[in-house]
């Protein structure tokens, strides 16, 4: 690859990690690994309740097991998926061929826009549960803080990765233009200089010569 394309330089350059610290890009992804953990974190240590009359415990979310697993897998697989594209993003700018770096950006544009909408699923989900929940299934309100910041951090949640499907796709803009300059270009060095016959004169073997323009 002859220059930088898709947001990054020119492949083989030394890796900088205080440069991609900086990405916009980053910092919505590792916010989102932040908001993650405090989700599931908040749900598998507080949002499970159990009473002395049942001896088990339930969801704090109107005793609906879905709606807390539903947060905890959400919550675990956001994670993982920040730090893959956090390690792609560092691995990015070694990428040498333009087509991989497309595919990368492409997968970026989707994973994003797909959690950002399962995301606004949970939110809905847990803020519904929450709202019906009754009052007599937690007298002593325990646990009803992280339960909050549960359904506080998905909602945030969504706007981190909307962010990182826009700034994605920005990307993909820049890219294709970059692609289709290069192609331009080449195209255009490509081309002979034309000939005119202002005043031509004998060759050898009787062959007329013009003069170039």
């Amino acid at each position: 690859m002859e220059g930088g394309a898709y947001g990054a330089g020119k492949a083989g350059g030394a890796f900088d990690p205080l440069t991609l610290a900086r990405q916009p890009h980053t910092i919505l992804r590792v916010v989102s690994w932040v908001f993650s953990i405090v989700v599931f974190g908040s749900i598998v240590n507080e949002g499970y309740l159990n009473t002395p009359a049942e001896g088990e415990e339930f969801c704090i979310y109107n005793r609906n097991p879905n709606a807390c697993s539903y947060g905890v897998t959400v919550g675990v697989l956001a994670f993982v998926t920040c730090l893959l594209y956090l390690a792609l993003d560092a691995y990015f700018p070694q990428i040498s061929s333009v087509k991989d770096r497309k595919k990368a950006v492409l997968s970026d544009i989707g994973v994003s826009a797909f959690w950002a909408f399962l995301w606004f699923v949970g939110f809905c989900y847990l803020a519904n549960q929450w709202q019906v929940s009754k009052p007599k299934d937690n007298p002593l309100n325990e646990g009803t803080d992280a339960a909050r910041a549960a359904i506080a951090f998905s909602f945030f949640s969504i706007f981190t990765w909307a962010g990182q499907a826009v700034l994605a796709f920005q990307r993909y803009q820049i890219g294709a233009d970059s692609a289709l300059f290069s192609q331009d270009s080449k195209e255009h060095e490509g081309e002979l200089p034309s000939q005119e016959c202002v005043g031509g004169w004998a060759g050898p073997a009787g062959s007329l010569r013009c003069a170039s323009t």
